[in-house]
Formats: structure tokens, sequence, C-alpha cells
């Protein structure tokens, strides 16, 4: 291989600001008046994990086995696991890139904890416990970033409400972050050097309603209002002093997992459920009651749901849960008539939703692991999900698990920058299109069971 990559990842990075509001920002504008851009369609679900390994690997969510952080395990009511590294078996392209003699260097890209043995160097992602335990690949490399930056920073807590302390500790976690990279872009071999920043999606999360005045709790004139784009012109910045050192003949390919946009409200799907009569509690619960910690009648139950970016609903069906009710034979007649039940529901003041609905195992060609029965965005994700209890109403103005001010958008975005072919030209993509793209790149062969196109031909 003769060529190198850099990837740069922005965590719900959305188009309308990297792209559409690009004159704010010299170095992404610089790459996109020489290169490819455009949006990019984000996985099925569009969320962090698993959106970065569906990029990685060319593989969709039911081939990963993969749709959210959280998993229900074996048809249980309250046993859970927790996606990590361990979790994906195939093939991404720094695994690739190494069978052929290449190395990476991959640096907080979600889920890299515990690190896997890779060709080349890692650091792991948020979902790395704390500094006390293993984060690197090689061993050896923790004490060499430790003795030289200090402890490496994973994440930054967000959901609180001390705004000014989440920016404090955004900006401490990104300026290490880069202090980091920019050691290892220049004393490690690499042929792929990747990295994801999480502070634009804490950022995000925490300060949209600042920026957006079409925001329903906008507040106008808050010293607030800036944040978002000053961090990204922070970042545009820091992106401008690695580019200085990466060599002419690097590809350059800056890329978000998804987009975001600002949240509408919290739709209660179990409360929802309630009121249908398909969810039975044994007792009236707490408010912001979890739903494996409420007392559930079980033999009177026939569905329940999980909330976050997006609503998980299970089916309680005879011989597949312990206390199923819904006859095998009656599956896909109770599914159906659920999913049409829940494309009719509307809005606080009675507005319609684009709700989308999605049957895992019919939407994915290869469905592996613990899928849900059904997957829903409401309104086009512009609410949320809560899974959460007690409240009385179906809706909510603000987020049941603490200050959130955004959601995700299923766009996100992707600037690509080949020094040997500098036409600037938009052409939007898929998440799929990346890692099949990315090895066309390097001059390696794609594997046929990657799913995506590779977008530069």
């Amino acid at each position: 291989m003769d060529r190198k990559i850099l990837i740069i990842g922005l965590d719900s990075a959305p188009p309308e600001i990297v792209i559409d509001r690009r004159e704010e920002f010299p170095v992404f504008r610089r790459l996109i008046e020489n290169g490819m851009f455009g949006r990019m369609r984000s996985s099925d679900p569009p969320i962090t994990i698993p959106a970065w390994m569906i990029m990685s690997t060319g593989k969709d969510a039911g081939r990963i086995g993969m749709y959210g952080f959280r998993h229900r395990k074996d048809y249980s009511y309250d046993k859970m696991w927790i996606a990590s590294s361990q979790t994906v078996k195939e093939k991404a392209v720094w695994d690739i890139i190494g069978e052929h003699g290449g190395q990476s260097c991959l640096v907080s890209i979600p889920p890299s904890y515990p690190p896997r043995e890779v060709a080349g160097n890692l650091i792991s992602c948020f979902i790395t416990p704390d500094n006390e335990k293993e984060y690197t690949y090689p061993a050896e490399l923790r004490q060499e970033i430790e003795s030289r930056f200090g402890p490496y920073i994973f994440d930054a807590a967000f959901r609180t409400e001390d705004r000014d302390q989440i920016l404090k500790e955004v900006y401490d976690m990104t300026s290490k972050r880069f202090d980091v990279i920019h050691y290892l872009l220049r004393h490690k071999p690499w042929t792929l050097f990747m990295f994801v920043e999480i502070g634009v999606d804490r950022v995000q999360h925490t300060f949209w309603k600042y920026m957006d005045k079409e925001h329903h709790l906008h507040e106008p004139g808050s010293k607030y209002e800036n944040v978002i784009v000053e961090y990204y012109k922070y970042l545009d910045q820091r992106i401008g002093k690695l580019l200085a050192d990466v060599g002419d003949e690097t590809i350059v390919l800056v890329v978000s997992d998804h987009g975001a946009k600002r949240m509408k409200g919290v739709f209660c799907i179990n409360e929802w459920l309630i009121e249908q009569g398909d969810l039975v509690l044994k007792e009236t619960p707490k408010k912001g009651a979890s739903i494996e910690k409420t007392a559930v009648d079980w033999p009177k139950t026939k569905i329940w749901g999980w909330g976050g970016f997006y609503a998980r609903l299970f089916l309680n069906v005879e011989g597949r849960e312990p206390q199923g009710i819904i006859k095998p034979e009656d599956y896909e007649e109770e599914r159906e008539a659920l999913a049409e039940r829940i494309l009719n529901i509307r809005g606080p003041k009675g507005e319609k939703w684009n709700t989308h609905i999605i049957k895992p195992n019919e939407y994915f060609e290869d469905v592996r692991g613990d899928y849900p029965d059904l997957m829903v965005y409401f309104d086009d994700l512009y609410w949320r999900s809560a899974g959460t209890l007690g409240y009385g109403t179906k809706y909510l103005r603000e987020n049941d698990t603490g200050p959130d001010d955004a959601v995700h958008a299923q766009e996100g975005m992707y600037i690509l920058c080949d020094p040997r072919d500098k036409r600037s030209r938009r052409k939007d993509i898929d998440i799929l299109d990346v890692a099949p793209t990315v090895l066309h790149s390097l001059g390696l062969p794609v594997p046929a069971d990657m799913k995506g196109s590779i977008f530069t031909k």
C-alpha cells in the first residue's frame, strides 16, 4: 500500500452545521472545495453504538447483532447485556488493512473497550469505565501516553444542570485527545489513522436549545447561544494543525455517524401501552421508575417497551417469554396490529407525526443477536422515547433521564479529500459505503459481503 488515510470522526455532526455553515470553518471549507462531500444516511438505528462499527465493517446492525448500547438478554424481562468491543465479530477495515501488511492507529472509536489486538495501536472509547482499567493496545502504550499527557479522558458528563462544568470538561477532553492524536500521528506507523471525537455529541445534547430558535425550550439571548458553533471552530482549528502533519498524499475523510436536531419532546411509550391495555402493572410506579424495576403483571401483559432515541418494543409471547400470553400463531397479527396503532399516534396538540417502524427480522437480510420485535422512530426521531413510568401523561417537554436538548437525525455528513483528485463535487452516500470506499482508496480488495458501494467511482 502506497497510500494513507486519516479518518476524522465527529460524533453526531450534522451537515447543517459542517457543510451548510462551512464559511465559518476555514479548514472544513478548504476540504470541501478540494473534494467530495454531502449528506450520509446513517444506520438503523442511527445511534453511536452501533453506527461507528457499521461504518467500519460495511455490515448493518442485523449482521453485527447490535441495536444499541444495551440489549435484552435471552427473552427475559429484566436481564440485559451491554455492547462492547467483544460484541463485534465482523472484520473492520483496520483488520483487513492488517491482513495486507498495513498498520492502524485507532483512537476512541465506539465500542473499543476492552481493547482488542490490532495491527498497530489502539486507545479505547467513552465506554471505558475509568483510567484504572487497561485501555490501550499494546498495553505499554498506556504508560507512553500517560507519561507525556497524564491520564487519558474518555468522556465528559453531559446530562447535568451544570452546563459550565460540562463545557469545561468537554474542552479538557477534546484538547487532551488532540494532543495525544498529534503525538501518535508523528510517532507511530500507520496506513489508517482513525479517531472519533465524542465531544461534538456532548456539546450538542447540552446546548442545542440555546442555538436553535425553533426549539420549544429556546432561551433568546443566552450566554450559551454560540457555544456549539464556537466548539466547531475550535475543532476546525485543531484539525487544521493535524492536517499540516499528515503529508500531501494522505487521503482525509471527515465523517459523522449520524446527525442531530432539536428535540420536540419525549413520548412515554409505556404510559401509552398502559392506556391501550397492553401493559398491566400491579401497583402505581413512582415518577421516573424504570420498566425493569416496576411491578409488571406479566400474565396480563402483552407488550412493553424500552426508551432512548428510538423505542424498542417487545411482545410477550407464549413459549418465548417466561410468562408469555400471545399465542405464537397470533404473533404476526398482533405485531402488525401494534404497528398500525403506533402509526396513528398523534402529538400532544393532535398533530400528525411522521413515524417510522422497522420489523428487524424482515428489514435486515441477516438478523443476529437480541433484537426487538419492533423498532420505532417517533415523528422522524424528533420525539425521544421514554421507557420510564409514573408521569401520568404520555408527553414530556424534557428528557426523562436528565437534561438533553437534541435528538439524533438520520442523516450525518462526510467530506472526502483525496490529493490526487481535487474536484469539488457533492454526492450523498450511505454509511455502508464508507468501508468499501476506504479499502478501495488504499488499493485493497473489497470483501464481497460488504453491503455498501464505492462512492468515489
